[in-house]
C-alpha cells in the first residue's frame, strides 16, 4: 500500500543544511494500523506530510496506492490526495460551518451532487457517533467531538489511507482513549489503512499493528508492536516502551524495596502474550516451598497481544528460590534478578 524508499528530506537554513529525514526505507501493509513514534525534532512530521505531497522529498521515492506521491503534480496529485486524507492535532476545522456542512465541504470541492452528498454525510454522522449534533458549530463542540468531525470529514471521499498527525495529542486521556477506539474500529469496519505519528506510547500500544521508532531523521527501529515492546532495542525505544509497561515511580519504589528487604530476592518479570494469561504466581507457590510477596505491576494490551511486568519478592531457601527462577523461566517469561542475599 505504502513504500518509502530511500527518502532524505534536507533544508537550508541560515547554519548549513538540516536532515529532516534521512534515508528512510519503510513498507506499510494495505490494512494495517501503523505508527511512526519520536521526540520533537526527529523528523516524524516531515515524514508524513511527504505521504501525501504536502512536503517533497530531496531524495527517493514514495508510493502511496500505486502512486508515486514524490513525482506527481498538478490535478493528478490532487486526485491522489481524495485517497490520502489527513487529520490534525487542532482539528483544523472551519468555524463557520455545522458539523454537517464541515463533513460535506470535501465532497462539495469533488463535485459529487447534493442528494449523494448529503446521504454521505449522514453515514459518516452516524459511523463517527454523531448523530443529534449534525447543526452545531465547532464551538458548540468539545474536543473529542471536533475530532470526530475531522475524521468524518476525512472519509468523506473513501481515502484508501488515513493520516494521522498528532491527533490526539490536544486530547484528555479519556478522550484520548475514544478516539483511538473510533479508529480501531474504523479500521475494522472499512478496512482503512491508517498511519499515524505520535510522541505517546499509549497511543502506539493501544491501536497499532506495527510501529517505526525515529530519531535525528532516521528509522532507528521497526516491528510488530509486541515485538518491539518485548525486545526494544534502542536506548530511546525503551524510554518509550517504560512509558506504558512501568508503573510510575518504579525506581524509586524498586529503590525502597532493596532497602526493606534483606533476605530473598526482589525479581522483575516480563510477560509477553499468552505468558501474560497463566496462573503462575499460583503455581510457583504449589511446586515450591517459597513465599512469594507481590510488589507491584502492570499489565498492558496491544493488538498483537498482552505485555505486562510484574515486580515480586521471593523468599525461602535459597535453593527452593533458585528452582523457583528457573521455573518462571521455563514458562517463557523474562526475569531480572533485582537483589541478592
Amino acid at each position: 500500500m505504502i513504500s518509502i524508499k530511500d527518502v532524505k528530506k534536507v533544508y537550508a537554513s541560515k547554519h548549513g543544511h538540516v536532515k529532516a529525514v534521512d534515508n528512510v526505507n519503510l513498507e506499510i501493509n494495505e490494512g494495517e494500523i501503523f505508527g511512526i513514534i519520536g521526540y520533537s525534532g526527529a523528523g516524524k512530521s516531515t515524514l508524513i506530510r511527504m505521504l501525501n505531497g504536502l512536503e517533497l522529498p530531496t531524495e527517493g521515492t514514495i508510493t502511496v496506492a500505486d502512486r508515486i506521491v514524490s513525482k506527481i503534480r498538478g490535478s493528478e496529485l490532487r486526485k491522489a490526495r481524495q485517497e490520502i486524507s489527513m487529520i490534525f492535532q487542532h482539528f483544523n476545522l472551519l468555524w463557520s460551518r455545522t458539523v454537517r456542512e464541515n463533513i460535506s465541504f470535501p465532497l462539495e470541492i469533488a463535485g459529487v451532487d447534493k442528494q449523494k452528498r448529503a446521504k454521505r454525510v449522514d453515514e459518516l454522522i452516524k459511523l463517527v457517533g454523531l448523530d443529534g449534533r449534525e447543526d452545531a458549530y465547532p464551538s458548540q463542540l468539545s474536543g473529542g467531538q471536533k475530532q470526530r468531525v475531522g475524521i468524518a470529514r476525512a472519509l468523506a471521499n473513501n481515502p484508501k489511507v488515513l493520516l494521522c498527525d498528532e491527533a490526539t495529542s490536544a486530547l484528555d486521556p479519556q478522550t484520548t482513549d475514544s478516539i483511538l477506539e473510533l479508529l480501531v474500529d474504523i479500521n475494522k469496519r472499512i478496512g482503512l489503512t491508517i498511519v499515524l505519528i505520535t510522541h505517546e506510547m499509549h497511543v502506539i500500544r493501544k491501536i497499532c499493528h506495527r510501529v517505526a521508532v525515529m530519531e535525528a531523521g532516521q528509522v532507528v527501529e521497526s516491528g510488530s508492536v509486541l515485538e518491539v515492546f518485548k525486545k526494544p532495542q534502542q536506548s530511546i525505544t525503551k524510554r518509550f516502551v517504560q512509558q506504558v509497561t512501568e508503573p510510575e515511580e518504579t525506581k524509586e519504589t524498586v529503590n525502597h524495596l532493596l532497602e526493606q528487604y534483606h533476605s530473598g530476592q526482589i525479581i522483575q518479570l516480563t510477560f509477553i502474550g499468552e505468558a501474560a494469561e497463566q496462573p503462575l504466581i499460583t503455581n510457583l507457590i504449589r511446586h515450591f516451598q517459597v513465599t512469594v510477596n507481590i510488589l507491584q505491576g502492570k499489565i498492558s494490551q496491544t493488538q498483537n497481544g498482552s505485555y505486562g511486568t510484574l515486580f515480586i519478592h521471593l523468599d525461602g531457601k535459597r535453593e527452593e528460590v533458585d528452582k523457583g527462577i528457573d521455573f518462571i523461566r521455563s514458562q517463557q517469561v523474562g526475569v531480572e534478578v533485582l537483589t541478592n542475599e
